[in-house]
């Protein structure tokens, strides 16, 4: 009995085993099948020094309770009239929020679903501190050693001015698109995104659905995907929401010689112990998990053995992207304590102390699910809970992979950088797309730059020494200028 026990043991054993290496080695690649770039070479050194141009206005937004400067964006706008006569000629082009531009390039059949390209105007202010850091000043636009050196050169001026430079040469061909074309360029992306949200408003009050939108976003990279030899090229389906939940205890105050058990600060500081040690349970589904399948066939038989048995081995994928601060802000919404204060003077019991937590949300969770989160994990009457306004908001819904925007967006990534494996995934930052999310179900976060583990790229967004290499530029030119061609053209 207990032989014929262990042999149906390992005979089970056997079929999974069978099951699983069956998977993997039956395992193909679901990259597109593409044709060569259509659309001509560009001069990459003469756009190059368009775009240091672009960088020495410093669109800086300003965030509540600062004083916002205009007259650089006016400056930049009258600069990109002067630099690209075509879209200033051809193009019709509307101000909104008093400095966002909505651009419309009329296509021979308006009634088709319009191609809408996002990128922002404004950059992220640059640290006192870090200015000797630089190794080129960082508004002073220049071209040195192979790269254009700036804020914005990564973030996001890049887009911007390269979907100007490919509707410019586009036009100057002689290309006439079939649909509509809109370009939107809000002006205070980094802060509020208040002139997507006016863009975005307006074009839904005009009815306009379109066949795909495109944002910043995710890269190509190189050396960052483990297991992965080649470049991946990953395509943002979705980004997450994000939430800040100011915490507040209320103490009697005093002399320190004669404490409670616990202070203000005591409480408070517990409270958000709780919330570090208990953070929201991990998801492996939605973009990540498609990211995981697409990539798999790519990989070597090990990673090809896991990433193709998820259904299996999907919690020791988990407990490995865990490990990892990056990795992990993939997998669940992110806890993090941003700000502490209470207390006036070292001898003085504090009467009040507070804390805010920053959580940015996982698709399909919502901000009440983190304040119901919040609530049952810090579990103290003592402690009152105020949700923050400003830039929160719910994530906005994953999009589809099984439209003809996701194919055409693909199969352009994939013709534009033929040497990296294309694959879905999810921005774990907030970008204007989000405002667009009800006029279609194709919004996708996408920047057409190579980022190198080795050089750091990751770190240079919003951080020191932004820079892009005038190669790259070129080919994001390129990419922008096929997009429009696959998606616009006969």
């Amino acid at each position: 009995m207990l032989k014929r026990a262990l042999l149906t043991v390992l005979g089970l054993i056997l079929v999974l085993v069978l099951v699983l290496v069956g998977r993997a080695v039956t395992a193909t690649s679901l990259q597109p099948e593409v044709v060569p770039l259509t659309v001509p070479p560009v001069d990459a050194d003469v756009a190059a020094s368009r775009l240091a141009q672009a960088v020495r206005f410093p669109t800086i937004a300003a965030a509540e309770g600062q004083t916002f400067e205009p007259a650089p964006f006016v400056a930049y706008h009258e600069w990109v009239d002067v630099t690209f006569p075509a879209v200033r000629d051809g193009l019709l082009k509307e101000v909104v929020a008093g400095h966002s531009l909505l651009y419309t390039w009329k296509g021979m059949d308006p009634s088709l679903p319009p191609l809408l390209l996002l990128a922002h105007q404004d950059v992220v202010p640059v640290e006192e501190s870090t200015l000797a850091d630089w190794e080129v000043p960082p508004f002073d636009g220049v071209v040195q050693d192979g790269w254009v050196w700036g804020r914005g050169t990564m973030d996001d001026k890049v887009s911007m001015v390269a979907i100007l430079e490919a509707v410019e040469g586009l036009w100057s061909s002689g290309f006439q698109p079939k649909r509509n074309v809109l370009l939107a360029f809000g002006h205070d992306e980094e802060v509020a995104g208040a002139g997507a949200k006016a863009m975005a408003e307006l074009l839904g009050k005009r009815g306009v659905k379109p066949q795909l939108v495109l944002d910043e976003g995710l890269a190509v990279t190189h050396g960052i995907v483990p297991g992965l030899t080649k470049p991946a090229a990953l395509v943002g389906l979705a980004e997450k929401g994000y939430l800040s939940v100011e915490l507040t205890v209320e103490g009697e105050g005093g002399h320190s010689s004669m404490p409670p058990p616990h202070t203000a600060v005591g409480v408070l500081a517990e409270a958000v112990t709780r919330l570090e040690a208990n953070p929201v349970p991990a998801r492996m589904d939605g973009p990540l998990r498609d990211m995981l399948v697409t990539l798999a066939p790519e990989m070597g038989f090990a990673n090809k053995l896991v990433f193709r048995n998820l259904w299996l081995l999907g919690g020791v994928v988990q407990g490995q992207l865990e490990a990892s601060y990056s990795t992990n802000a993939s997998i669940r919404t992110t806890t993090a304590v941003t700000m502490f204060q209470g207390g006036v003077k070292a001898n003085v019991l504090p009467q009040e102390a507070k804390a805010v937590v920053n959580f940015r949300i996982f698709p399909g969770e919502t901000r009440e699910d983190v304040l119901r989160h919040v609530e049952a994990t810090v579990a103290d009457d003592r402690i009152k809970l105020r949700p923050m306004g400003g830039i929160a908001g719910d994530p906005p819904p994953i999009s589809t992979m099984e439209s003809e925007g996701w194919r055409v967006l693909t199969s352009t990534v994939r013709q534009s950088f033929p040497d990296a494996v294309v694959a879905p995934g999810m921005s774990v930052g907030a970008t204007d797309a989000r405002r667009y999310a009800g006029l279609s179900d194709s919004i996708y976060r996408f920047s057409p730059l190579r980022l190198h583990k080795e050089t750091g790229d990751t770190g240079r967004i919003h951080g020191t020494n932004e820079r892009v290499s005038v190669e790259n530029y070129g080919e994001a030119v390129r990419f922008y200028g096929q997009l429009i061609t696959n998606a616009a053209g006969e």
